[in-house]
């Protein structure tokens, strides 16, 4: 028979009263079994016509001050949030069988954190960070191609390509993190953190 916590939950929900701690541990984890990308995320947002929209991006960091991943300012996942702030995160890792959600409002993360993380980048990513339009109408793929070109030839040292005012990240910080197990019968567990002021509420979820 499998261990259960306090709550009576599987002993892989441990009993961490920071939802961080436990993200940590099952973070970890996901590491050692995903075959691809364990930081593999999926993004909901919705623009000023509440029309949704979600994709994959990569969680780059994490700390109790949100979860953070990079990207292009002007891709229609940026104007999202710059219109409506309020987004949901979900991790999958099938692998564990199992699964975290995250609500919370998205801020940009500091100029200084957003050097740091695009200087450690590969040489070609920071050019293309600088050739893409992202999400903009792509005539040929040539037309990239050529765009690339253009900055690595404007760039040729690999060590000074500076980061582009429209690459940036944001960070999510959460109100509410759920964790999921897949159970037997579908009888899935379910733990549940809200943020009440700075502490964190638990509550259980039925499957």
């Amino acid at each position: 028979m499998n261990q259960k916590n306090s709550l009576g939950l599987n002993k892989s929900f441990k009993d961490e009263d920071n939802p961080i701690s436990l993200f940590k541990i099952w973070f970890e984890e996901a590491k050692k079994s995903e075959l691809n990308d364990p930081n593999a995320l999926s993004l909901a947002t919705s623009d000023k016509n509440g029309n949704p929209s979600v994709r994959m991006v990569l969680l780059k960091s994490f700390d109790n001050s949100g979860f953070v991943f990079y990207t292009n300012l002007n891709s229609v996942k940026s104007k999202a949030i710059k219109d409506n702030p309020n987004v949901s995160i979900c991790f999958h890792w099938k692998s564990l069988l199992r699964q975290i959600r995250i609500i919370g409002k998205a801020t940009n993360v500091s100029d200084q954190e957003a050097d740091e993380y695009y200087n450690s980048r590969s040489y070609g990513s920071r050019i293309g960070a600088w050739a893409s339009k992202q999400s903009s109408i792509l005539n040929s793929r040539e037309e990239l191609y050529n765009e690339i070109k253009v900055y690595k030839s404007k760039f040729p040292n690999s060590d000074k390509v500076p980061r582009p005012s429209h690459w940036s990240g944001w960070r999510v910080n959460p109100s509410e993190i759920e964790f999921w197990l897949d159970g037997d019968n579908r009888i899935h567990e379910r733990l549940k953190y809200i943020k009440v002021n700075e502490s964190w509420k638990k509550i259980l979820l039925n499957p």
